[in-house]
């Protein structure tokens, strides 16, 4: 099924016009495979365009790598190294190293709780990194947002002005006509976790995370649920 033309790519940025263009973005966040097979099911019933930022090897790699509507990205994890451990690499450049080899020639990336400076972003450019999406700006800030390059021009960065986790803390509104209104760059980031529980709350993933114990969100409006209505309404303007 071809995705509608509403949708790119975070690798699409530099060959589209940003402001008439929707993306989206996953970060995979090591959830099970389960989980991720219902995630790539949801992507292709909806026949969106999409960015997933990879954390981990998973045998659904090959799937997404045979999808031309799925960018695969890296999601590399510097949280260890705050911590004083060296899970995946004992410096920033090893666990960007680790991160490249999962997925061949990555061009995109967004790390763990979107960790950054200027070491991490000088790196990312010697390893080929084009595209960095670590600033959130939320939508409710009224920023009309755009692509910039960094002072290295070899590099773009992305921001992005929602994300599902953040829209439950804020207590934002489930409508999507509201920030589809949005001017300029529009970035939506989603988690496979989320749309899997439907997410209304999160204490319903506090729970989750707590008991291991996969609780479907079957009564409020949810995640999943904003998601669905969201990729229809931006197919209405296609």
């Amino acid at each position: 099924m071809k995705a509608s033309s509403k949708f790119s790519k975070i690798c699409d940025i530099g060959t589209v016009d940003y402001r008439d263009r929707i993306f989206f973005t996953f970060d995979m966040d090591w959830c099970s495979d389960e989980i991720l097979d219902y995630t790539l099911d949801i992507i292709d019933q909806c026949q969106i365009k999409c960015s997933v930022f990879v954390t981990n090897k998973t045998i659904l790699l090959d799937r997404m790598l045979n999808n031309d509507d799925i960018e695969l990205a890296i999601h590399p994890n510097f949280n260890f190294l705050l911590n004083g451990e060296k899970t995946n690499g004992s410096s920033v450049e090893e666990v960007i190293k680790y991160y490249i080899t999962i997925i061949p020639n990555p061009i995109s990336v967004r790390a763990h709780s979107l960790v950054q400076g200027s070491q991490i972003l000088d790196l990312y450019v010697k390893y080929g990194l084009i595209y960095d999406c670590n600033l959130f700006i939320p939508w409710s800030a009224n920023i009309e947002l755009k692509p910039f390059y960094h002072w290295n021009p070899k590099l773009i960065r992305v921001p992005y002005f929602w994300e599902d986790d953040i829209h439950l803390l804020y207590n934002w509104e489930w409508d999507p006509r509201k920030y589809l209104k949005q001017s300029g760059l529009k970035v939506f980031n989603f988690h496979p976790i989320h749309l899997y529980l439907n997410t209304a709350k999160m204490s319903e993933y506090d729970d989750y995370k707590r008991d291991k114990l996969i609780k479907e969100n079957q009564k409020a409006f949810g995640i999943r649920d904003f998601f669905l209505q969201l990729t229809e309404e931006i197919k209405k303007n296609d």
